[in-house]
């Protein structure tokens, strides 16, 4: 998802995030007030973009004969996914303008020219940046107009729409951040559902999230999104609805979210969807418990009954008539993926009456138990619903429902908050995959780890040899300084240890080379003898073992030689003086350490990512040895109907998989662990130094 043209977005993206949160110091403005004309302003860069991509290639396909000769009308840039936008909405036009202490004023013109011209857009889009001074304003312009966003593509424009959502979501920027499913969940359940055509409707839309990463579903496939689908949405909030119509421009779709209180899914269906949708994704508020039961009686949207009703008249717990809800917009093959309390899938009493009712239709269709921590203001566990009304007339499938227990998967982001990476995405959907009997796109996923990997190991020699450089320009400059005589000599046995450490690694570089080029022939052999067979992958992945622990072995006398050379130059200067000696030359040295130290990383993260996809193919393989689905204890469990009525019916798959066994992780990564460190190192200093500035300021507001 990520273009070459953007390296380092990680860090890209923080840097931008400092300068929108120094925005509150700078214009005492609060974060959930600054927001939306942050967003609208990486909107109006991303937009620009698109208008000038869309030029470009108006000019070749006239330059082709594709195109004729003729004015420009709003459907060549329609076409294009881009807006025609008029001049003074271009962002390096308002940039160039004379300010004149008017360019918050030239902003709002422009966003109102965007929506003049955008029908989607048309009062979404935020038009209060006169707020703004002038030079805040400025520098936050000029900032998104870096040399890596002028020439970014849509897919960073996206992520950096989502990273800023995300950090305004843990800020509590807007109704504590419920306007914001992690994408890794959402994308999860579109790997579940997979919303390649027809109607999408979220009615919970929040930021609309579910319909960004369909697109990217749709357009991994080779189709065009806007062609396969048409997307609905209802949000309560107006401004989230906002939000969601700009994120949706930012990637270039489109989709009709009505807002506010003709949205509120309870009592109101606006776009007449019931039994209509081909998919459905939603994250829906959780335990909600003001509805109005007179209200929703007799909906025909709620076929298995209301759940419990309170004496004041209320629905006891929404969420019965969300998932119900839910069930009823799709048509009779639709698929719906829904995020949900983890306390439904056992709820008592009138809810489980309900619960056994859509069991017994046979539609539910998959579980997911997901751990805490996911969400950004949630640290509570959550469930994925997932619904699928063909299996209702399919007499092998409608009695059993696919358990998986997903607590076990994860990545540590930070202190606070995990998700699924990608890999883990698709091991998960690759789960499903077997259980629909498509055993030959998990046998393709195994191999495209091995194919990865295979081609990690080959990637590893240039930043080795970077590395190999970087260590012997730093010995170099050290060496005149180390080989003088002294008595006694602090520092002889450590340049002795780097001596010898240094060509021990060398020759070890040289045989994991040859070692990694063989392993390469025989994977594109293999390849030459036509479609591998599971047998084949299980060989050839076993063969990568010994590449893999390659990799591994070699990273402990990289960081060895480069933990000594560090060693050998604190020795010289805070043992023996050698910034005072003509042979020490201390500015080439310190920036020969830093250099070799960014080598390191570089080299150290490439024998991991080798390392890491052989691993991924283990994971399944060792799962799943004959590409079949199969009960792994504490993981997977397919289980039927006799089953869960025995249980109350309840649907929590961690009450039918079981405990995973304790395992010993004989491929501990310490790299793996120490970064784990470092992350949370780095945040809990980030949150002190926040704390300490907010305390400084409340002194300061108390006249202390």
């Amino acid at each position: 998802m990520i273009s070459d043209s953007l390296k380092g977005i990680e860090q890209f993206e923080a840097d931008l995030w400092k300068l929108a949160d120094n925005l509150r110091a700078n214009s005492n403005l609060a974060s959930n007030e600054y927001f939306l004309p942050i967003l609208g302003l990486i909107f109006l860069r991303h937009a620009t973009n698109r208008y000038y991509e869309a030029i470009k290639a108006i000019e070749e396909d006239r330059a082709a004969a594709r195109m004729p000769e003729r004015p420009l009308v709003e459907a060549d840039f329609t076409r294009r996914r881009a807006l025609m936008l008029p001049q003074e909405a271009r962002y390096d036009v308002l940039l160039e303008m004379r300010k004149d202490g008017n360019l918050g004023a030239a902003v709002t013109a422009a966003m109102e020219a965007v929506e003049d011209r955008f029908q989607p857009l048309a009062g979404q889009l935020p038009k209060d940046y006169e707020r703004f001074e002038d030079d805040v304003l400025e520098e936050m312009m000029r900032t998104f107009d870096a040399e890596p966003l002028r020439e970014a593509s849509g897919d960073v424009f996206g992520r950096i729409y989502e990273y800023f959502l995300a950090e305004f979501a843990q800020q509590g920027a807007h109704d504590n951040g419920e306007f914001f499913t992690p994408p890794s969940i959402v994308q999860t359940i579109v790997n579940v559902i997979e919303p390649d055509h027809g109607i999408v409707f979220d009615p919970a839309a929040g930021s609309g999230g579910m319909f960004v990463q369909s697109s990217h579903f749709i357009e991994a496939e080779g189709q065009d999104t806007m062609e396969q689908v048409t997307f609905y949405g209802h949000e309560k909030n107006e401004t989230t609805a906002r939000l969601a119509q700009i994120n949706l421009a930012v990637h270039g779709l489109q989709g009709a979210i009505r807002a506010g209180n003709e949205a509120i899914t309870y009592y109101k269906d606006p776009h007449e969807l019931a039994g209509k949708c081909d998919f459905v994704m939603a994250n829906p508020p959780f335990n909600v418990d003001e509805v109005d039961a007179e209200k929703v009686k007799g909906d025909r949207r709620l076929p298995f009954g209301l759940p419990g009703v309170n004496k004041a008249k209320k629905i006891s717990n929404a969420n019965y008539l969300w998932l119900s809800y839910f069930y009823s917009y799709l048509n009779e093959t639709g698929r719906a993926g829904v995020v949900m309390s983890s306390q439904a899938s056992s709820a008592g009493r009138d809810e489980a009456k309900v619960r056994q009712r859509m069991v017994e239709t046979g539609a539910v269709d998959v579980m997911i138990d997901i751990r805490g921590n996911f969400f950004y203001t949630r640290t509570v566990p959550c469930q994925l619903w997932f619904f699928d009304r063909a299996k209702e007339r399919n007499p092998e499938r409608a009695d059993h429902i696919l358990m998986l227990d997903a607590r076990n998967i994860y990545r540590k982001i930070s202190r606070r908050i995990y998700d699924f990476a990608p890999e883990q995405q698709k091991n998960i959907a690759a789960i499903v995959w077997l259980y629909r009997g498509q055993s030959k796109r998990f046998l393709k996923l195994v191999e495209s780890y091995l194919d990865r990997a295979v081609a990690e190991g080959q990637a590893t020699g240039e930043p080795l040899a970077a590395f190999k450089d970087a260590l012997g320009k730093l010995i170099d400059l050290i060496k005149p300084f180390a080989s003088e005589k002294r008595h006694p000599d602090p520092l002889a046995t450590t340049w002795e240890e780097l001596t010898h450490a240094r060509a021990a690694l060398l020759a070890d570089i040289a045989g994991f080379a040859a070692d990694v080029a063989a392993r390469a022939t025989d994977w594109n052999e293999g390849r030459n003898t036509g479609e591998r067979n599971n047998a084949a992958l299980h060989a050839a992945r076993e063969d990568l073992h010994g590449m893999a622990q390659s990799c591994r072995d070699l990273t402990r006398p990289i960081d060895l030689v480069a933990k000594l050379a560090g060693r050998a130059i604190d020795i010289s200067v805070k043992e023996l003086e050698a910034r005072k000696s003509d042979l020490w030359n201390n500015a080439d040295i310190n920036k020969a350490r830093k250099e070799l130290a960014g080598a390191k990383i570089g080299a150290v993260e490439v024998l991991r990512q080798a390392r890491y996809f052989v691993r991924q193919a283990d994971w399944l393989q060792q799962r799943f040895p004959e590409a079949e689905l199969r009960d792994v204890e504490g993981l997977v469990r397919l289980v039927d109907r006799s089953e869960i009525k025995a249980h109350d019916w309840s649907l929590t798959p961690g009450r039918y998989v079981g405990v995973a066994p304790e395992e010993e992780d004989e491929n501990f990564d310490f790299e793996e662990a120490l970064g784990s460190i470092h992350v949370e190192l780095e945040k809990l200093n980030e949150e002190a130094t926040k704390l300490a500035a907010r305390i400084a300021r409340n002194f300061e507001e108390l006249g202390v």
